[in-house]
């Protein structure tokens, strides 16, 4: 039996190898769902950036699948200073909404919190905002600490984050959304060179 590990490894970084083998044998097989989970703590960063792509495919097929994995995504995965952890768990957060205890919800949206402030990456940027202000709603102290990131961002110098910004902003407000970039569903490249942080 080969190992995930080996499937998701190899060719060029920025393509996506075997990602798509490999999801359809875990959702074949969930007995290997913790393997392909432990991938993220592989030295390898294509390797955990795959693990990323096949994580988001898979709770698209499997979503209640991911669920026990809560916990461990926010706790462990959310450790890894590699863009493409940081944007995956934006987007399976958000997807996870009615699913987190309000412990974990509470411990998400302070890991996302971070991101949005420390990180550059534009799909990260792009990703943290839009799960942060559909959590927002209803919640007027996360609002109250959104709404000046929304500005900061929306002086950023790239088109696709500005717009971004400020379209979250204006729907908040209640506004027509004005036109622009379209919010993008992080399918585009993503550098894998980051430092690794997290858990081996």
């Amino acid at each position: 039996m080969e190992a995930i590990e080996r499937m998701l490894s190899g060719g060029h970084p920025n393509s996506m190898g075997r990602t798509v083998e490999v999801v359809e044998l875990v959702a074949a097989d969930r007995s290997r769902l913790q393997e392909l989970f432990d991938c993220y703590g592989s030295e390898d960063p294509v390797v955990r950036l795959r693990t990323s792509s096949a994580f988001k495919r898979l709770e698209a097929a499997r979503h209640e699948w991911l669920v026990p994995f809560a916990d461990r995504l926010i706790d462990d995965v959310g450790t890894l200073d590699q863009p493409s952890a940081q944007w995956t768990l934006a987007k399976l957060f958000l997807r996870l909404t009615a699913d987190l205890t309000p412990d974990q919800r509470d411990r998400a949206t302070l890991l996302l919190q971070r991101n949005l402030e420390r990180e550059h990456d534009w799909v990260v940027l792009i990703n943290t905002m839009e799960t942060l202000s559909a959590w927002s709603d209803g919640d007027p102290a996360l609002r109250a600490w959104l709404d000046p990131q929304l500005e900061r961002l929306a002086e950023d110098p790239r088109t696709s984050v500005a717009e971004r910004a400020r379209n979250l902003a204006a729907r908040a407000r209640g506004d027509r959304e004005p036109s622009g970039a379209p919010a993008s569903d992080g399918g585009g490249r993503v550098a894998v060179t980051a430092s690794r942080r997290g858990p081996r």
